[in-house]
């Protein structure tokens, strides 16, 4: 039985912040004021934040004081849609909006499993060109089923559980992603500071080619059987491949077959936000009619390079030494940092003795596996949970 509804402007207070000038330093300066930027919105709790403001920030600009235990939306930005709740007062960025809920109308917990579970409704909603958003004006009208407090509870009880399974094995993907990193650094060091004093080389002396794709006018949706389709920046931005990121060729657009994707495969963003650019990612698997965006570069290597691949990817991908391919990045204010072609041929490249990355290739692909397992029950955990949303919120659990 569906319950009734209620608009959230109806049973909650809403707002948004602001960000304070940053020419003026006493607004950031010994800060004790956590400030929450949109992009922060991406665990179920924000515990803590990057920038602290002060009190004379509050008092002097549109930024507002926001309540522990408050729900936070993202409403354009990386994490558009996304939503966490709010481990203890802080203040927030013009990018979120608070809501805070009538405890006596909607449990808190109740109300983020159901705005986590309409995200894609509400990315449906983004108006806008450049950078669609969701406006304030559109999360005060979302309706809400609103059984019983008691019944609310309960299905929030039953989602919390099943979400804490599927974040264990997130937990445990994390933690081998850990271990791969600290593989990195007990063989071949830090390349930041090279310890163990490998050689290095232009990165030209290792390249045959860097290619460059394009990026058509496609669909606005991804590929189906037989379809092509190009891939998506965010195929490649936490430097692991996802073939899933693609939208569909229209039909009678011709592909460019020489930018088929293919296992191998070693891509990288040359185009991206400051701290998003530059991801490298190795294809170990991939469906076939994807092609390369042209905001994404692929490696070439030369036959007889003495640099293995999955090597080359890690290197890229190591923290330290990313943050060095980053600061290559240029272009004018107001637009996205880019990675020229010349830049990125003149990088360092470590290159330890290649019977060790060899080695290190060995262990990826151990880990490849026990990463594989645990990323199959996650999938299974979350077909679990997403049914498990749709029947509490369709009056069936």
């Amino acid at each position: 039985m569906r319950s009734p509804t209620k608009k959230i402007e109806d049973f909650c207070r809403t707002g948004s912040g602001g960000t304070p000038s940053r020419s003026k330093s006493e607004y950031f300066e010994a800060g004790t004021i956590p400030w929450v930027k949109s992009g922060e919105l991406k665990a179920r709790f924000v515990t803590n934040t990057e920038e602290a403001i002060t009190d004379a920030a509050v008092k002097n600009s549109s930024v507002k004081l926001v309540p522990r235990g408050s729900l936070l939306i993202a409403m354009y930005g990386a994490t558009v849609g996304e939503v966490s709740e709010l481990a203890m007062d802080a203040a927030t960025n013009q990018a979120i909006c608070h809501i805070v809920p009538d405890p006596n109308v909607c449990d808190r917990g109740y109300l983020f499993q159901y705005l986590s579970s309409i995200k894609s409704e509400l990315l449906d909603k983004r108006v806008g060109g450049g950078q669609p958003n969701i406006s304030q004006a559109i999360i005060k009208s979302l309706e809400v089923p609103l059984p019983a407090l008691s019944e609310q509870r309960r299905i929030a009880a039953i989602l919390d559980k099943a979400d804490a399974l599927r974040a264990k094995r997130r937990e445990a993907i994390a933690k081998l992603d850990q271990l791969l990193q600290s593989v990195f650094l007990e063989m071949f060091g830090d390349p930041v500071t090279n310890p163990k004093g490998w050689p290095q080389v232009r990165f030209s002396e290792l390249l045959e080619s860097i290619d460059s794709g394009t990026s058509p006018v496609c669909l606005d949706r991804s590929a189906g059987d037989n379809e092509w389709a190009v891939l998506k920046l965010s195929a490649v931005t936490r430097c692991e491949y996802d073939p899933s990121a693609n939208k569909a060729l229209p039909e009678g657009v011709e592909p460019d077959k020489s930018l088929e994707v293919k296992v191998g495969d070693l891509l990288f963003t040359r185009k991206n936000t400051r701290d998003l650019v530059a991801a490298c990612a190795f294809v170990t698997d991939t469906p076939p009619r994807l092609l390369l965006p042209d905001l994404i570069f692929r490696f070439r290597l030369k036959p007889l390079a003495p640099v293995v691949p999955r090597y080359l990817q890690a290197l890229l991908a190591f923290p330290g030494k990313r943050k060095d391919i980053q600061s290559l990045a240029g272009g004018s204010a107001g637009s996205m940092p880019n990675i020229s072609k010349a830049k990125l041929s003149n990088a360092l490249i470590e290159l330890p003795p290649t019977d060790l990355q060899c080695e290190f290739d060995r262990r990826l692909k151990h880990c490849d596996l026990l990463r594989e397992q645990q990323r199959l029950a996650l999938a299974k955990l979350d077909k679990t949970f997403f049914s498990l949303q749709q029947q509490a919120f369709a009056g069936q659990l």
